[in-house]
């Protein structure tokens, strides 16, 4: 098993690893799992922005090297890491149980009990993702939003220690899982494994958390309908209440300044079962989950699609192609 990390990294993505082979114990007592820290592209660059890298692979290339050789059987990812297409011969054989999905706000000592609307004129905010500097650049101008990279240690550190930025955008589980929610896959984690290895596949299926993953199957096919990706601002969100799987996704331009946003539901059966002989590809957006209806997970990608197609047809695509030429540009 592999978690990604190098030494900066290793904390959460240690954390992440560990909950899934205490999850994995609990179903298979007798088995024994040796972890086995990696790093990858995206640990390694870390005085780039994420859009300007230009690698859709950059958490993932070299962890799923390591299962194309088999030197490891499966990979703990945040879903968030993982592109909507996978490279063929992988596939996502679990999604857990999200936790909190949410972003969140870590203040500079010297502005605490402060809010984003309260920091002063010109204040800089700290974040590595587009999404987030366009959503909050449209309803806070008076501040400015500049990219940080690094772990949660590295990136606190920097809030903390420099000058340099009043306040930091965080997803809100990684700092749950660290222990840290007093600073407060998004929230999702995903386990990759090679797609012809049925054994690794069944073991890991025990994880699926069927809401969960009906969710992140709709939210994957809008974002692979929509080619969103690091370098445009692409957000999706969505909620399971009485059956109903109900949808949200916006674009937004580079400022924030245009934006647009809708939302679509569906009927969507979540209970588990376990699916009767193998189908030729049982993969949606990358994720294999035979004891979960097939019909369900087909309802939650076309929804997804379906807004995705929605967005388009309005316009999204101008304000994508603009976004992107701009962020090339810079």
């Amino acid at each position: 098993m592999s978690g990604n990390g190098n030494r900066a990294a290793t904390a959460l993505a240690r954390i992440q690893t560990d909950s899934v082979v205490a999850m994995l114990k609990a179903f298979y007592p007798g088995l024994q799992f040796e972890i086995v820290a990696m790093s990858t592209t995206g640990d390694k660059i870390l005085d780039t922005a994420l859009s300007k890298i230009g690698e859709k692979s950059l958490f993932t290339k070299e962890l799923e090297h390591a299962l194309e050789k088999n030197e490891v059987d499966l990979v703990v990812h945040s879903l968030k890491d993982l592109p909507t297409v996978l490279p063929p011969g992988f596939t996502i054989g679990a999604i857990c149980k999200r936790e909190n999905p949410y972003d969140a706000v870590v203040f500079h000592p010297k502005f605490v009990g402060k809010t984003l609307e309260t920091l002063p004129e010109k204040s800089v905010v700290g974040t590595s993702s587009l999404r987030r500097a366009a959503q909050l650049q449209r309803k806070f101008p008076h501040l400015e939003f500049k990219s940080i990279r690094g772990n949660l240690n590295t990136r606190l550190r920097k809030l903390d220690e420099l000058q340099e930025f009043s306040a930091i955008i965080l997803a809100a589980a990684g700092l749950q899982r660290m222990g840290w929610q007093h600073r407060v896959g998004q929230g999702a984690l995903g386990v990759e494994v090679r797609a012809k290895d049925q054994d690794m596949l069944d073991l890991v299926g025990v994880l699926h958390d069927p809401e969960t993953l009906l969710r992140c199957i709709a939210e994957r096919a809008f974002l692979r309908h929509l080619e969103g990706g690091c370098s445009v601002p692409v957000a999706v969100h969505t909620a399971m209440k009485d059956g109903q799987l109900y949808l949200t996704g916006g674009v937004w331009s580079l400022d924030g300044s245009d934006s647009m946003q809708e939302t679509m539901q569906a009927t969507i059966r979540v209970t588990a079962q376990q699916e009767d002989g193998p189908e030729d590809d049982p993969q949606l957006v990358g994720i294999t989950a035979r004891n979960i209806p097939r019909e369900a997970q087909l309802a939650a990608e076309n929804l997804g699609i379906s807004l995705a197609s929605l967005l388009l047809n309005k316009g999204a695509k101008n304000i994508l192609d603009v976004a992107r030429q701009l962020n090339d540009a810079h």
